[in-house]
């Protein structure tokens, strides 16, 4: 059974991971430019990774602004995705339904790998 995935908006942390993903043996993954993939929400991720210069900044409600800003722009997006191997290929919304049928058509042949048996029934 072919497994395709499409993140259209957002996929954050362990949810995206067990809804499909490469690594849970997705045979294509693929994602809108809209969406927003990420190992955790920016705000999270700011408070998290820079919380002492946050709490120690004359400004900390700008120092967060600036730190969630920079973790969007760099991490929460689908091309950093691509980079690391999660998603196969960013694609415009309206590429959507001829991808879908491409990957269709590729994997129809595909056959499910069956695990040996390490130990078989024997006859008694």
């Amino acid at each position: 059974m072919p497994k395709i995935s499409i993140v259209t908006r957002k996929a954050i942390g362990g949810s995206y991971v067990a809804l499909s993903s490469k690594q849970m043996g997705s045979d294509v993954a693929f994602a809108w430019p809209t969406a927003q993939i990420a190992v955790m929400g920016p705000e999270g991720a700011a408070r998290l990774l820079h919380g002492r210069q946050i709490r120690d900044s004359e400004d900390p409600a700008a120092t967060e602004m600036q730190f969630i800003a920079e973790y969007r722009e760099r991490f929460f997006n689908p091309y950093r995705a691509a980079d690391l191997g999660q998603i196969d290929e960013v694609i415009e919304p309206k590429e959507t339904r001829p991808r879908l049928v491409r990957a269709l058509e590729v994997l129809q042949t595909k056959v499910a790998p069956t695990v040996a048996k390490k130990h078989g029934l024997f006859p008694v």
